[in-house]
This record gives C-alpha cells, structure tokens and sequence, in this order.
C-alpha cells in the first residue's frame, strides 16, 4: 500500500475529531473548574473544522488504503448528520451539565472521539475498518453513559451497556470471520464481486449474515436485541441518551446498508426475510411497550426502538427509493428526536428532574412556548402532518408498496396509528390538565439554539421536504 499525501488529506476530518479530543482531555487538566463550560465552545469549534474539511471534500469520490476507506455523497450525507447530532448535543450538554453541576472537560472530548468512531463507519469499505469505528463509537458511549457515577442509574445503564456491547461486537466480529473464511476477503466489494458470481452454496453463508444481523440489529436496537436501550436511555444523562438514540443508530444504518446492500446484495433472497421478520417484530414490540410507560425517557426508548423497525423498511426494499426514504428517515429522526429530548433537559430545574409525563402536567399554561415545541416534536414522531415525520414515514411505506410488500407497508401505518396514542398523551398532559405548580425552565442561549434550529427544521422540511429530498437523492448509495 503506497502512502500519499492525499490520503492524509482525505482523512483530515476524523484526525481534527480525534486530535480535538485529545486537546479536550489536556485543557480540562489546565482550566479551572468555573470556566470548563467553555470546552463546549471548543468542541463545536472543532466539529466546525471537521465540518468544513469533509464539506471540501464532498465531491470527491475515490477509495484509499487498498479499499478500506471510501468518500463518496453517501459517507459525505451522514457524516453531515453526525456533525449536526453533535453538534446539537453539545449545545444542549452545556445546559444540562451546568444544571447538574457537572465540570468535566472530557464528556466533551467523548462525544468527539464517538463522532471520530462514526466518521470511520460511514467511510468503511472493509468490515475490519468498520469493525475499528464501531469499537470506537462504543468505548466513548460506554464511557459517556456512566459519566454521573455518583449516581446508580448512570454506572448500572454503563456497566450494562459495556457488558452487552462486548457480546455483540464478538459476534459481529465472529461473522466477519465466517464471511472471510467463505470469500477469502472482507473487503465490501469484493465481497459484493464473489456473492454476484453466483457462490451462496457454502452452509456457513446463513450463519455469517444471522451473526451480522445479531451484531448490527443491538447497535439500532431491533427485536430481540433490544433488552439494554430502556435501561441505558433511562440510566445514562439525557443529553447522552439524546445522542445514543440518533447518532450512531444513523451510522449503524449507513453501514447496515451498505453491508448488505454492496456485500451481500448477491444473496438478498437469504436475508430479506430475516430483516422482514425484524422489521415487524421491532415495531410491534416498541409501539405496544411504549404505551404502558410513564417516564418519558422510557417511552422515547421504546419510540426508538418502534422507529428503528420503520427504518429497516428502507434496506429490506433496498435499491434507489429504499435507500432515499431510509437516508431521509434518519436524517428527520434526528431533528425530531434530539427536539424532544432537548424539551426534557430544559424542565430538568428546580428539584424537577423532567424525566416523567407528570411533570409536563399543564406546561401549555405556564409556558405556551415550550409546550408549543413539545408539541411539533411529538407530532413529528407520530407521523403527522404537516411536520417532518410524516414526510419520512410517507416515503418509507411508499417504498415498501412499490416494492411489492404493500403488507408490509399496512402493517407500519397501523403500528404508527399506535404510536400517536402515547406521544399525543404527552400533548394531552400538556394541554388538557392543570398545572401544580410553576415551572422554572432552564433555558439558556446554547438551548435555546439547539431547540430553535430543531424545531424550525422539523416544520420546514415538513411543508418543503425538496431541498433536503433532492440532497438525499444526490447520497444515494451507488451498488455496482
């Protein structure tokens, strides 16, 4: 493998990421505790330069590193969702660890290590380089869902995250061995090249995909492998929570995808059923439990989980409408759902922690504003117009009925009929009881932005859903 310097150049973004954080872990040594508040403007400083270098680099499309390392406008689109989960999370952090009396310089350089590990995934053409980011994502989250460790939710959603991560990883990584022992490659479109030549025969080829499965489908959260999200989304700091639920569920789908799309797209007759089995099983289970919870961090749980078995909808019709419609699925996800938890940190003040359906009780009377985004938020996570959610949804069960599975599509415009009953009850707390007491939000202008940006995105993309439509279109995953 032949070094040049436009390699370094193509790599730049992920070693500004991860040269960032290490300045994070230096200065939080330095600075003094009432001025650490500060790093959060340093980090959204550096996802602005890594922002621009991947921007710069967006209409290149070449592989480097013998294939491991791919740019093309498919990384380059959730490369720029992760920047803006990131960068979303960070504003909405400085108020949540000020509130919290939080002072660790580092929690800043976790989420930009995480970002790093993303990065890597989305741009992996091997699944050993895919396999390094996903490691790396996973260590920064493990790490972050333990950061309140003088609280017992917080070290308990950690340790179960690290303990049931672990396991899924040896099994991903376990695939990856079978798939190379079979092919003699893991390079994706190697892999792609030997499946198209008409070699699925080998008896390991199902254990393989089913050993993928089970290590992609813990990191989005599908049935059956969903048993740690309640608990670590309950447990873990909400802006954590906030980020775990859109970022790198975003990024295991893009490399969800392109596995299965570019690798494995020669044998999709063996695992489209599987993925449809998920794909039903995950929205029933999500959408039913969801109706029964009370806390409000619970309930967006299962909500991710319902919405990751609306999103496997796009790599089970696969070609260029599954891919848009998933690509455009998560994209609004992320605005809607980092929106709704963004609500949930600016209530956590005054001895209320936020975190239950009771505590919006009568917020509409108190703060018209606030119940006001709440509101968008919720009715963009059920699907309705005209925000963004519905604009994901209709394209997603489109998908699903020109490709033939008009069942399928049945199926998740009934389960979305469910989900409107539990977000539409948080409107109903909201809107139709009285308050018992007065509400001292925590705002501040970090916050504010954050929920002004979300929310004005998820209105916008829902009454002009072209601009962002058109963008995706020009991403879409280009399979040989």
């Amino acid at each position: 493998m032949n070094f040049s310097w436009f390699q370094l150049v193509a790599i730049a973004p992920e070693i500004v990421l991860t040269i960032g954080a290490c300045a994070l872990f230096l200065f939080d040594l330095a600075i003094p505790k009432h001025e650490k508040d500060k790093l959060g403007y340093f980090a959204i400083g550096i996802l602005a330069v890594a922002f621009y270098g991947s921007w710069k680099l967006a209409a290149v499309e070449t592989e480097i590193f013998s294939g491991m390392f791919t740019l093309d406008p498919y990384a380059t689109y959730f490369k720029m969702l992760v920047y803006l989960a990131g960068a979303i999370t960070i504003l909405l952090s400085m108020t949540y660890l000020e509130i919290e009396k939080i002072h660790l310089g580092e929690y800043y350089g976790f989420i930009l290590l995480a970002t790093a590990g993303m990065m890597v995934m989305v741009s992996a053409g091997d699944l050993i380089m895919i396999y390094l980011g996903l490691e790396l994502l996973s260590i920064s989250l493990y790490i972050m869902a333990g950061f309140k460790r003088h609280e017992s939710r917080s070290v308990e959603a950690s340790a179960k995250y690290l303990i049931l991560g672990s396991f899924s990883s040896a099994i991903l990584l376990y695939g990856i061995s079978i798939l190379y022992g079979i092919a003699g490659t893991t390079n994706l479109k190697g892999l792609g090249a030997f499946f198209a030549a008409g070699a699925v025969d080998n008896p390991g080829l199902l254990l393989s995909m089913s050993f993928l499965v089970v290590g992609f489908g813990f990191k989005v959260a599908a049935v059956p492998f969903h048993m740690w999200t309640p608990d670590v989304y309950e447990g873990s700091p909400t802006p954590v929570t906030a980020f775990m639920s859109v970022a790198p569920k975003a990024a295991s789908f893009a490399v969800f995808l392109r596995v299965f799309a570019e690798a494995l797209g020669g044998v999709k007759a063996h695992w489209q059923p599987i993925l449809i089995t998920l794909a039903v099983a995950t929205m029933v289970l999500g959408n039913v439990v969801a109706i029964v919870q009370t806390n409000i961090k619970r309930m967006l749980a299962y909500s991710s989980i319902a919405h990751a078995g609306y999103a496997l909808i796009g790599i089970i019709v696969g070609g260029g409408l599954g891919t848009m419609s998933l690509m455009l699925y998560l994209m609004i996800y992320a605005l809607m759902n980092l929106g709704a938890f963004g609500v949930v940190i600016i209530l956590r003040k005054g001895g209320m922690r936020g975190e239950d359906i009771a505590d919006f009780t009568g917020l509409a009377k108190k703060n018209p504003v606030a119940a006001v985004i709440m509101l968008i938020f919720m009715f963009s996570l059920a699907g309705l117009p005209p925000t963004a959610g519905f604009v994901a949804k209709f394209y997603l069960f489109m998908g699903a009925v020109e490709a033939g599975l008009v069942w399928l599509a049945v199926v998740g415009v009934l389960l979305s009929a469910v989900s409107a009953y539990y977000y539409l009850r948080v409107v109903m707390v909201m809107y139709m009881r009285e308050p018992g007491r007065d509400f001292d939000l925590a705002t501040s202008p970090a916050a504010s932005l954050a929920l002004i940006v979300t929310t004005l995105a998820v209105l916008f993309i829902g009454l002009y859903p072209a601009p962002l439509i058109d963008a995706t279109k020009a991403a879409i995953l280009q399979v040989p």
